[in-house]
């Protein structure tokens, strides 16, 4: 099995890519706004603490996510890899998640981190406001400042792996081809040293 953390501030192109890989690989892509908000819809006592938690226009506190995670990882301990999106978020989760992973006798095996210059993540996500409807993406303060909490909260957590020697950088810029090329070159450097 093969653990894989994708990397990159809003509007990288994670979710694009982390698809793509799921289906050339075989992996699941693990959103965890997706696993949360799959927990909240089968309303499980996890989902219903978070859901009372979001209402109030507050984070889920991280042993609240780690538990909802730690479910995912054992319901699908028989996979080929997971791709895990947008997590960890901070340097406090990381080193969680390795207690969790370590439990499940998992570990991560590499942080792909998509680099893409501020300006151009600007760009996209008012395009991506255009064309999806997000309002978070239109208002280029907003944008500014979620590229600056990432930057100050998230960001860290490269350091984290980088220093586990599992961090590996990827030119998020090209085309979604071009990006998805260097991904899968990386992935198939880790699937080589795993064999």
């Amino acid at each position: 099995m093969i653990n894989i953390v994708l990397f990159g501030p809003p509007g990288a192109g994670k979710g694009t890519q982390a698809k793509m890989l799921s289906e050339k690989y075989g992996f699941n892509h693990i959103s965890t706004g997706d696993v949360i908000r799959g927990e909240i819809q089968r309303g499980t006592n996890r989902g219903l603490q978070v859901k009372e938690i979001m209402e109030r226009g507050e984070l889920a506190p991280d042993e609240l996510v780690l538990g909802i995670i730690e479910e995912y990882i054992k319901s699908h301990s028989d996979c080929a890899g997971n791709i895990f999106d947008g997590f960890p978020r901070t340097s406090n989760q990381a080193k969680e998640f390795d207690v969790i992973l370590e439990r499940n006798r998992q570990t991560i095996d590499v942080m792909l981190a998509l680099e893409v210059p501020d300006e151009e993540l600007v760009k996209r996500l008012k395009l991506r406001a255009e064309v999806s409807g997000r309002p978070d993406d239109a208002d280029e303060n907003v944008i500014n400042n979620r590229i600056e909490v990432y930057k100050k909260q998230t960001a860290v957590v490269a350091d984290y792996y980088e220093a586990q020697s599992k961090y590996i950088p990827v030119k998020g810029t090209g085309t979604i081809e071009e990006v998805f090329a260097s991904l899968c070159k990386a992935i198939d450097g880790v699937i080589a040293r795993k064999a």
